[in-house]
């Protein structure tokens, strides 16, 4: 005899069921929907989020022994700066590592509805199926591309693998140095995927077998680690808790980054929300002045004649070595016309302002910042003589954006191919195209891992260069 059938569930009431006796009592009640919504995403609420999603971390970093590359902007804010290996710029659509190890843990976050940020399910899986094209063309086992089966669907994955070659041809079209990669990457890269919600679906030691295949097979594994726990229902449901709480910081966090967060946890955990924006202000302020006397060691040298750095580094005159002459270009975070740009034998000051603008006005800015490089490259007095002892330090507020979208910008416009001598003449210079840019940008990354140029920079950077007439 048949079982009855189970009875159906009748869903909950939702708050579109709900009745007013009036327009006011329904306005009145989403006014306070509304506020308690804010109050659940307020500053407090996803420090704590992002503490208790970076435990998670944390754990799965002791459990496997891999090192923590955070996915930037936001996977920085899950990983103490004392754990942190290195720093990726994956995006949905393009990215880069300098993985070291050949294995690590790379993590990032994604907001409410997703269960992974397509970074992690699409573009690292990606990268991994391309360096395996190119590092191991003889290992066709190796080829193949993985992705997470509950994220990726069929028809997706076979248009992803539609693109393997084009992409595996954009990456050689870089000529990118394969020697002293593979003297890091000995074996082909496996990603694996890693949640919170992996424990309860898989069971607690899934992971870890899978792991341990990975590693048996002589694989360097690449753990794609979602940090989130992912929110299925209302935010109001979870008790506080925020989703990819470290999500676009330019609209709640007031300044405070995550080097800033992590030295100060403990007091910006324990204050309440009403102390918060001072106590936030008064941080930022003493972080102003550590930075400050920190970033005066800390610049990084992407070309033979050519550092970036961060701005509080420009504060020297000359920050080179005894018998070294410097031209440091700063672009400075406030906003001033043309003629009012700090310029004399050593120095330009380019004040282009905050935000997106600089990058708007970069394109202009960098005919006058290459025409002064150059003619201080070419000059014979007021200093040592010679290529040989010139160096040129370009800065911008981080250090990883326009100072560097600057520095290609003089790679291409200034220097030969190796970065070792100059152009002779305007005539000698390439038809600048945007292989041979993308090409240079290479080799720059290659130096500064953790550079991180913005598409607009780059895009100015492109304009400015492909732009120019013999």
């Amino acid at each position: 005899m048949a079982s009855p059938p189970a009875p159906s569930r009748v869903p909950g009431p939702t708050v579109a069921d709900l009745i007013f006796s009036s327009e006011q009592a329904n306005h009145n009640f989403s006014r306070v929907l509304g506020d308690l919504k804010r109050a659940n995403l307020g500053i407090s609420n996803r420090l704590r989020s992002i503490r208790q999603d970076a435990a998670f971390v944390g754990r799965i970093a002791a459990e496997t022994s891999l090192p923590l590359v955070a996915n930037e902007r936001c996977g920085s804010w899950y990983i103490p700066p004392e754990h942190k290996g290195a720093s990726a710029y994956f995006k949905s659509t393009d990215g880069h590592t300098g993985q070291r190890m050949g294995r690590c843990i790379i993590v990032d976050s994604t907001r409410r509805g997703k269960s992974m940020p397509d970074a992690l399910s699409k573009t690292v899986p990606t990268w991994c199926c391309v360096l395996n094209r190119a590092l191991f063309p003889s290992s066709p086992s190796s080829h193949a591309l993985h992705v997470p089966q509950d994220v990726v669907s069929v028809s997706e994955k076979s248009q992803m693998e539609a693109r393997m070659p084009a992409f595996l041809a954009s990456f050689q079209h870089l000529e990118p140095d394969l020697s002293t990669i593979r003297l890091h990457l000995h074996k082909p890269l496996q990603p694996l995927w890693r949640t919170q919600d992996d424990d309860d679906k898989l069971g607690a030691g899934a992971f870890a077998a899978r792991l341990a295949a990975v590693r048996r097979a002589g694989l360097h594994p690449v753990v794609c680690c979602t940090s989130s726990r992912r929110v299925r229902g209302a935010e109001l449901s979870e008790a506080g808790y925020v989703q990819g709480a470290a999500d676009d910081t330019e609209n709640w966090a007031l300044g405070l980054t995550a080097p800033v967060f992590w030295r100060h946890a403990g007091a910006l955990l324990a204050a309440p929300e009403p102390d918060l924006p001072p106590l936030i202000g008064r941080l930022l302020r003493e972080d102003g002045q550590w930075r400050a006397a920190a970033a005066r060691e800390t610049r990084t040298r992407v070309l033979p004649h050519v550092s970036v750095g961060s701005l509080p580094l420009c504060a020297a005159a000359a920050p080179g070595e005894p018998g070294e002459a410097w031209f440091v270009v700063a672009i400075v975070p406030r906003t001033t016309p043309e003629s009012e740009w700090r310029k004399d034998k050593n120095r330009l000051e380019v004040g282009l302002g905050a935000g997106k603008g600089p990058r708007r006005m970069l394109r202009s800015a960098l005919r006058h910042v290459s025409a002064a490089v150059e003619a201080f490259l070419r000059s014979e007095g007021g200093g040592p003589a010679g290529l040989a002892e010139k160096q040129v330090l370009v800065s911008c507020e981080t250090g990883k954006d326009l100072a560097v979208g600057v520095a290609l910008a003089l790679y291409c416009w200034c220097f030969d191919e190796g970065g070792h001598g100059l152009v002779t003449s305007a005539g000698e210079r390439p038809s600048f195209t945007k292989t041979m840019i993308k090409a240079r940008l290479g080799r720059i990354m290659t130096a500064m891992p953790d550079a991180n140029p913005s598409r607009s920079t780059l895009q100015s950077v492109n304009s400015f260069l492909m732009d120019w007439v013999r």
